[in-house]
């Protein structure tokens, strides 16, 4: 099936009225994936780069290490002094000094010389290799030291650009920077790292219904906490996105746009998205910019929208937990981590196990299915249910059953996406 380039009215006023058509999920992320590119770089200082995704490709500007350094504590020796040595026939060597690190030795090391030294200290001029504390004694006489074991040329040395080499690419481009890289780039001389912007996200959660995330039920009432954008907020954070949430918006038109103008760079409307008579956000969308997609074919979810507005994207996610939770991962998700450099496929580990029970689904309708692993089977916990986030922590993961599937009987084989990063 082609793209749909007119999925909506021109209005985009489709409340009471229903879905004329319903875009694949497909068709939706063919559109989506059009719309999002990296955004621009930004310097960061070291300190803060962990966690960040690496925008150029960093080369070592030095070697590491920049001097041969001993890998060892003992005595920088040339090697042919101590050839033949051993406990029973132990070979005198004249202790001249001491490298220590940050305080190398400044003479030369000679014939039948040798040098204290410590892990990390530069080896000595004339010193080809270390030999260990455990192959010496301490003779009798200051200055002097014996050998009892030989080592080889070079051994126990740690050679110039042994770990990195000058003008080799240490990271590339496109890298989720770990504790440990930015210890690399910390050893290379890297003070600024050139980073990919973090997309800003405006997360827009409407309801008259609704009460500050947090906040107990009132009795007598029928208010609920907010449960979605505190959910929404951890996850764009989850995907490399910096949150930014106004509060509650009143199921008002004015005020819905008012909230969706912003200066971020994608806006998740929560709540308002389906045909009722309450749910301004597409036709705002459809007349102030772009309602690309409205209606999509998959369970949960699919009252989902999006478009562009001022040049950003919008998302218009169900007022439904479970809905707007496989709503944002689906599309929203996606999205936010292109823009931060980020891959565009779900950060959850994959298994794959057998299903303990059939898992039954419509074909031309893509299923979102909340299962849990049970002594290695997979079992399934609900397709349905949009209201009940509850399934999603009592949930190890979900299944997708795609569009050209009546479901699964018992004992098929699934792939099953961990909530757990």
């Amino acid at each position: 099936m082609g793209f749909m380039t007119d999925p909506v009215p021109p209005s985009g006023d489709v409340r009471m009225r229903g879905f004329a058509r319903r875009s694949t999920v497909a068709e939706t992320l063919a559109w989506l994936d059009r719309q999002t590119r990296p955004l621009p770089e930004e310097t960061v200082p070291l300190a803060e780069a962990a966690g960040r995704v690496l925008a150029r490709d960093v080369v070592s500007p030095t070697d590491v290490p920049h001097f041969v350094r001993a890998m060892m504590d003992g005595l920088a020796v040339r090697a042919a002094d101590t050839l033949g040595a051993s406990p029973y026939n132990r070979l005198v060597l004249e202790v001249t000094g001491e490298s220590l690190p940050g305080r190398p030795f400044a003479g030369h090391v000679g014939p039948v010389q040798a040098v204290r030294i410590m892990t990390g200290a530069p080896l000595p001029d004339g010193a080809d290799s270390v030999l260990p504390a455990e192959l010496t004694e301490i003779g009798a006489e200051t200055g002097r030291a014996l050998a009892v074991g030989e080592v080889s040329p070079e051994k126990h040395i740690g050679r110039v650009g042994e770990d990195i080499a000058a003008g080799s690419v240490v990271l590339r481009a496109g890298r989720v920077l770990r504790p440990q890289d930015v210890g690399v780039l910390s050893s290379i001389g890297t003070a600024q790292v050139p980073v990919i912007r973090r997309p800003r996200v405006r997360i827009v959660v409407t309801g008259d219904e609704l009460l500050p995330a947090g906040s107990p039920p009132l009795a007598g009432t029928c208010k609920i906490p907010d449960a979605n954008g505190p959910m929404l907020v951890a996850l764009v954070a989850r995907d490399g996105g910096l949150p930014e949430q106004p509060g509650i918006v009143p199921d008002r038109p004015e005020a819905i746009l008012e909230a969706m103008r912003t200066e971020a760079d994608v806006v998740i409307v929560s709540g308002g998205s389906s045909v009722g008579a309450e749910d301004h956000a597409p036709a705002l969308l459809a007349r102030e910019g772009q309602l690309a997609i409205h209606g999509i074919a998959m369970r949960p979810s699919s009252p989902t929208g999006m478009g562009l507005l001022d040049g950003r994207l919008v998302f218009l996610l169900p007022g439904n937990p479970v809905s707007c939770l496989a709503a944002y991962d689906f599309f929203a998700g996606r999205a936010i981590r292109v823009l931060g450099g980020r891959s565009p496929e779900w950060p959850y580990r994959r298994v794959r196990a057998p299903l303990a029970r059939k898992a039954v689904s419509v074909v031309g309708r893509l299923d979102y299915l909340r299962v849990r692993l049970v002594e290695g089977r997979v079992e399934p916990l609900a397709i349905g249910g949009a209201s009940l986030l509850s399934s999603t922590s009592r949930a190890d993961g979900f299944v997708v059953i795609p569009p050209d599937s009546e479901g699964y009987p018992p004992a098929t084989e699934v792939d099953v996406y961990l909530y757990d990063v």
